[in-house]
């Protein structure tokens, strides 16, 4: 008989999966270009920094799908001696003698960058070629950190794209949404619901979103921030250069929506849309809590007292916690480690100064919570997943790869049957139950 049958009995894996790392500055601009559905995007270097970005963020198109398309030169080590702005040149080209996209983005990456690859002209001359726009989007990965390359992502829509059109038809209640990525489908539940109120979204920045749309974009009467760590430079900039104002919003929840609205709304009045635009507002709110109060009430009852660790970032650390607190839920831990100083106020707000916040989490110390019973539920990012699958608790994802709705009334239905699914699962109690053999013993 071996050692391993005669030693103690190993009750399964005991090793405590890590974090993912956060991300390049490459990675941070690809992840707020990539979401502009209509155009290509290469990436100048070896096909494993195209692989690693490709899946980061898959964001929802209603119509054309090139951004899901994957283009790369495929850097090789033959091309660190010889060079790769020929090749990069080539591959512009082919790429648009083949799909014929509206414009072109091209990432460079650390490799070319490293021997001297200079993306600019060779942007500025497949430009001259082929009357389209081929822009440079010059962020090698290890010029920064993720946000970096979002700051950088900003400022190329600036240069190159915003501005560069104008809309047929200007409308006053005209606006665009900044730091939004359409993920699973959520413009499907907020445009509607602006519509109702007469208020066009001229451009998504930038999910869903289109090359004509964005450059039409320094059109608009008014902007909305989604996300304090999405393209908030670029709410800034646009402010600064067309005058444009912009307001803090969240499509989280009823108390979220409702306030954004409400905001917007006063907002669109200053710039002189018609005055009833709040009544209006006011009644549509009211008439979407009707509509939906009586299944809020039957979550009410099933989720109350019951607790959630938010294990994800930016915006949703407060505005998820606020639409679980409309149920009765309460939130017993929230990760702060990539929101801005107004988010960390708001969560502060919400759950307290007692509520444990994690400035970084490590997922030994996060394992070790769990096993003490302190939430009944995670809602995070992949990260997170098997740290609280290992604990016995149950997991949603309401991160980047995720396949739910958050935003609008009905996002917030799909979110809390969801955790409803989860919570109440009955497969969880024998999860936590010892196996016959450990018992028995």
């Amino acid at each position: 008989m071996s050692a391993t049958e005669t030693g103690p009995r190993r009750c399964g894996c005991r090793r405590i999966p890590g974090r993912g790392q956060s991300g390049c500055a490459f990675r941070g601009a690809k992840m707020a270009l990539q979401p502009i559905a209509d155009v290509a995007h290469l990436v100048h270097g070896p096909a494993s920094c195209e692989a690693g970005s490709w899946q980061f963020r898959p964001t929802f198109s209603s119509g054309p799908r090139m951004h899901r398309v994957s283009f790369t030169t495929g850097f090789t080590e033959r091309d660190t001696i010889a060079g790769g702005e020929r090749k990069l040149a080539r591959a512009i080209d082919a790429l648009i003698a083949r799909h014929d996209p509206p414009a072109v983005f091209v990432y460079q990456t650390c490799l070319p960058a490293m021997i001297g690859d200079d993306i600019v002209p060779v942007c500025r001359d497949a430009t001259r070629r082929w009357g389209r726009p081929v822009i440079p989007v010059d962020v090698p990965g290890f010029a920064g950190s993720r946000p970096y390359g979002v700051h950088r992502a900003a400022e190329i829509l600036m240069e190159h794209v915003i501005g560069t059109a104008e809309p047929d038809r200007c409308m006053e209640a005209d606006i665009v949404l900044i730091g939004e990525f359409n993920l699973a489908d959520e413009l499907a539940q907020i445009r509607p619901l602006l519509a109702q109120l007469g208020i066009r979204v001229l451009a998504s920045l930038t999910g869903d979103g289109r090359l004509h749309d964005i450059a039409m974009a320094h059109r608009a009467r008014a902007a909305v921030l989604l996300c304090s760590q999405g393209l908030a430079h670029l709410a800034e900039r646009m402010h600064a250069d067309f005058g444009i104002p912009c307001i803090d919003g969240s499509f989280h929840g009823t108390g979220n929506i409702a306030a954004t609205l409400r905001q917007l709304s006063h907002l669109l009045v200053e710039r002189g849309v018609p005055r009833d635009l709040p009544h209006r507002a006011e009644a549509l709110i009211a008439r979407e809590e009707r509509r939906i109060a009586e299944v809020l009430g039957r979550y009410r009852i099933r989720l109350a007292g019951r607790r959630a660790m938010l294990l994800c970032g930016g915006a949703k650390t407060w505005s998820v916690a606020c639409m679980l607190k409309e149920i009765g839920m309460v939130v017993s831990g929230t990760a702060i480690g990539k929101t801005s100083e107004d988010d960390r106020r708001k969560v502060t707000e919400l759950v307290g100064t007692a509520t444990p916040r994690f400035d970084g989490w490590q997922a030994e110390d996060m394992d070790a919570l769990l096993r003490r019973g302190e939430a009944d539920i995670v809602l995070g990012g992949a990260n997170s997943q098997f740290v609280a699958m290992k604990a016995g608790i149950p997991w949603l994802e309401i991160n980047h790869e995720r396949s739910l709705p958050l935003a609008g009334y009905g996002g917030m239905l799909a979110l809390l049957a969801a955790i409803d699914r989860s919570v109440n699962n009955p497969v969880w109690i024998q999860v936590r139950s010892a196996a016959p053999w450990d018992a028995a013993g």
